[in-house]
């Protein structure tokens, strides 16, 4: 079988890539990307699970799908490459970074060395087409990221961050007895004031990391990053 994931996420996921409903995905995927701009390009739509192992899981960010504007989605939930003018959810979960844990905002939003550390950055859809937010839902990508969830549920000690309606629909996949599941708000301006400012998800996961045993989350980003840091 050909090799998608270069790490333990292959033998983890493997499974998945048998199923009639990813070979119906596949399938639609050839002829958006034929006929269509989709975004991440077809190179970096695993990267989330290429940056953060399996065996390194600590923290899931889950997102919905990918940013839908021109060179922004890049195959991790809420980051964007060296460059890229900071989206309005990022520059909202900066704001409560710093009110959290008083780190100062970064001005770009490449969120690598976070997932370096553990934090898995999940979109539950992996691709979309340009300027159509959604437009890949359904399409079969729920079932590949949910059984991502549930493996990880079953392995334990990871705190799931769930930001949004539809993130919180995935809480009934998590064990929360070997896990802990942090939900507010979504981080964009349409919601962020209505529980995500205030939330403390950062301090909080790593409060839980230490109980589990686990080397918190620094969550300092670097000042600088240049674009050859950006492979996946």
């Amino acid at each position: 079988m050909k090799t998608i994931i270069h790490n333990d996420w292959q033998a983890i996921l493997a499974p998945e890539f048998q199923q009639a409903y990813y070979a119906q995905l596949h399938q639609f995927l050839k002829q958006e990307y034929a006929t269509q701009t989709v975004y991440p390009d077809m190179y970096h739509i695993f990267t989330a699970f290429e940056w953060t192992p399996f065996s390194k899981v600590k923290v899931v960010i889950l997102g919905q799908d990918p940013y839908h504007n021109p060179n922004q989605g890049i195959g991790v939930s809420f980051a964007v490459r060296p460059g890229v003018r900071l989206p309005p959810s990022l520059q909202n979960i900066y704001q409560e970074l710093q009110d959290d844990l008083g780190i100062a905002p970064v001005a770009h939003g490449y969120l690598k060395a976070w997932a370096d550390q553990g934090v898995l950055l999940l979109n539950s859809v992996l691709t979309v087409r340009q300027g159509q937010a959604f437009s890949h839902k359904g399409k079969g990508w729920e079932q590949l990221t949910d059984k991502a969830i549930e493996k990880l549920s079953q392995r334990g000690k990871v705190v799931f961050i769930l930001w949004g309606n539809a993130a919180k629909a995935k809480r009934t996949l998590i064990d929360e007895n070997q896990n802990v599941v942090l939900t507010a708000a979504h981080p964009s301006p349409f919601s962020a004031r209505y529980g995500f400012f205030g939330s403390k998800p950062f301090s909080k996961t790593n409060a839980t990391l230490e109980k589990f045993g686990e080397t918190p989350i620094d969550w300092r980003l670097p000042a600088h990053v240049s674009e050859n840091s950006t492979t996946a």
